[in-house]
């Protein structure tokens, strides 16, 4: 079975081998591929689904640019759990990168790479695990997918767009936020619509006030765009900075008060004792993260909806954190008067701009632009046709705040019984349910968990057989 350009030929042992299906190629598809060809004990054949038709390394990496620099320090982005210094020494034989890298930094682990480097990187590690596996076939489709049910035997048929059927053991959604195929990139529409008029916009909204809206205000400005720039953003909470040097998790060992209200005060104090103490609130904030599973778990649904109203921006500023030196950048861009941070809330896009409510303000008004990129945060597309026919057929729910897919840690699909199922919706389809699955750390970590599980199911199969 050829993968672009890798050869797995398949031998089989016994029976019929495992069938598994992965709906997504992006991180989240391939981490799975990564941990079932690592931890799944006997053969199976793995069919993995997305309607592009390239393997990338992830949602927000598969279009990246070159400049596009990762929020999360190398040592973060090991894609295996028992080597945590893996991408770290795969960085160090990586001859260019190590001679475009400064010789004074103390180490590699503490460095923001490019997205594309760190894509390379999961596509190779992806690629030896393949080539380390003789028992295992996969197969890659480009095919979408239209429907998936589930048989009295346990089976589940994936319905496919070009009319066909396919059956398999265990189905893993890996879609990042929903199944539909990817829109152009921001960049790419503003370029296209660039050509099509033939001149350049003077003012253009940038719509979100995270990652995604922070690289395509950079994306703009390298790309020559000379006019202004306004970030529209409802709460208007912009990412904070990372440490220079890394800040490991330091965050205080009793027990947190059980009240929102209270929470929010232990964790200002702990932020606060940190920086007393010679460290920072940042190192505060990565020790509340490695609790805040447990936390989220232990809050009624009243104040889980309190936080995402009132804090959920103010937590997302600061866990997805820009590296120092884009940060700086990003503060010299505001500094420099073509770029603005306004508060508001868009309630109408109109075909010269949009219409707003702005911070502050009973009425909406007319808000004139030439162009307007939409990089407000995503959430799990519960809307798409599949998703609705399995929250329909009682084989998935939603949290109880109807933010996702109610997930368990491993991923696994929480039916409304409450019976485990096959089925696994790996990372942000889940983040009604565990906090950061959207993180590299965390989708590694579950994956792992995920095919612990699916081989553990199938021993007893095997044994059978």
């Amino acid at each position: 079975m050829t993968v672009h350009g890798l050869s797995s030929p398949f031998s089989p042992h016994g029976d019929q081998p495992l069938q598994i299906a992965i709906v997504g190629r992006g991180f989240s598809g391939l981490m799975m591929a990564i941990a079932l060809l690592k931890s799944v004990s006997q053969p199976f054949r793995l069919r993995m689904f997305d309607p592009r038709p390239i393997v990338s390394g992830g949602q927000a990496l598969a279009t990246a640019r070159a400049t596009e620099i990762l929020n999360s320090r190398a040592r973060d982005l090991s894609v295996s759990t028992g080597e945590p210094k893996d991408f770290t020494r795969w960085l160090q034989a990586n001859a260019p990168f190590r001679e475009a890298v400064s010789a004074a930094i103390p180490g590699f682990g503490q460095i923001f790479v490019p997205k594309a480097t760190f894509s390379d990187y999961v596509y190779q590690r992806f690629s030896e695990a393949l080539a380390q596996r003789t028992d295992v076939s996969v197969q890659m489709s480009n095919e979408g997918i239209t429907g998936i049910r589930r048989h009295d035997n346990g089976l589940f048929t994936l319905g496919l767009a070009d009319g066909s059927e396919a059956t398999y053991d265990t189905v893993v959604l890996a879609t990042g936020y929903g199944l539909k195929a990817p829109l152009e990139t921001a960049a790419q529409g503003l370029e296209a619509a660039l050509q099509e008029r033939g001149d350049a916009p003077r003012h253009v909204v940038v719509m979100g006030n995270g990652l995604r809206a922070v690289d395509q205000v950079l994306q703009l400005r390298d790309g020559g765009f000379t006019g202004r720039i306004t970030i529209l953003s409802r709460r208007g909470f912009l990412p904070q900075p990372h440490t220079r040097m890394p800040a490991d998790a330091v965050f205080p060992s009793q027990p947190m008060p059980s009240q929102l209200r209270n929470i929010v005060r232990f964790v200002r104090k702990a932020c606060a004792e940190a920086e007393e103490n010679g460290w920072s609130w940042q190192a505060a904030m990565n020790g509340l993260r490695k609790r805040a599973r447990t936390l989220w778990a232990s809050l009624p649904p009243s104040e889980k909806r309190q936080f995402n109203r009132h804090l959920r921006a103010i937590y997302d500023s600061h866990r997805n954190r820009l590296p120092a030196d884009v940060h700086a950048r990003l503060e010299r861009e505001l500094a420099g008067g073509m770029t603005e941070m306004r508060r508001g809330t868009t309630l109408k896009r109109l075909p010269d701009g949009l219409f707003v409510r702005w911070a502050g303000q009973t009425a909406g008004e007319h808000f004139a632009v030439d162009e307007v990129i939409d990089c407000r945060c995503l959430s799990p597309d519960l809307k798409d046709p599949v998703v609705t026919d399995l929250l329909s057929a009682g084989l998935a729910t939603t949290d109880e705040l109807d933010l996702g897919l109610a997930v368990n840690p491993a991923g696994e699909l929480l039916t409304q019984r409450g019976r485990p199922v096959a089925l696994f919706a790996i990372g942000p389809l889940g983040l009604g349910s565990l906090p950061d699955i959207d993180l590299v750390p965390e989708i590694v970590t579950q994956t792992y968990a995920a095919a612990a599980l699916i081989d553990a199911r199938a021993r007893p199969q095997l044994q059978a057989g």
